[in-house]
């Protein structure tokens, strides 16, 4: 079950998170360009991407639960282990980011140059939150690879 959790984990890693920081990191582009559809595209990708990354935390939680293949009487990781309540924590704060911040400000560019209104006002914010998205995610990649306190 270990092996399986593992690939699961590292799946939904690559293939969840890896466009939610693509999406955020790039989302400004609509902005700049001022291109309605890309925005909502990347306002829509946003919600689909950030809601989805739960999958990797439960997959996460899943993964630490079982027992270690190197050392049966102990399990994977525990929750008071420094890498895995800090990568938690990173997760929340770059969610909330995406959920509550990047993808409304999306949707309110996206309205706005449909309207033919400015943007200027939502380009800091975007690119900003796009920019925090990606390296709170990295950072993340960085405590599950390095464990420390491990």
């Amino acid at each position: 079950m270990f092996k399986i959790l593992l690939a699961l984990h590292l799946l939904t890693a690559i293939f969840v998170v890896g466009p939610l920081v693509h999406i955020t990191t790039t989302s400004a582009r609509g902005l700049r360009t001022g291109d309605a559809t890309a925005t909502a595209a990347a306002a829509r990708g946003t919600r689909i991407y950030g809601a989805l990354s739960i999958l990797v935390v439960i997959l996460g939680f899943g993964l630490m639960s079982q027992k270690a293949p190197w050392d049966k009487s102990q399990h994977v990781a525990e929750f008071g282990e420094l890498w895995i309540w800090l990568s938690v924590v990173l997760w929340l704060i770059g969610a909330a980011i995406a959920l509550a911040v990047l993808e409304p400000a999306l949707k309110n560019a996206t309205t706005a140059i449909g309207a033919g209104e400015p943007v200027e006002a939502l380009k800091g914010r975007v690119a900003a939150s796009g920019g925090v998205i990606g390296l709170l995610m990295a950072a993340i990649v960085f405590l599950m690879v390095y464990q420390p306190g491990s």
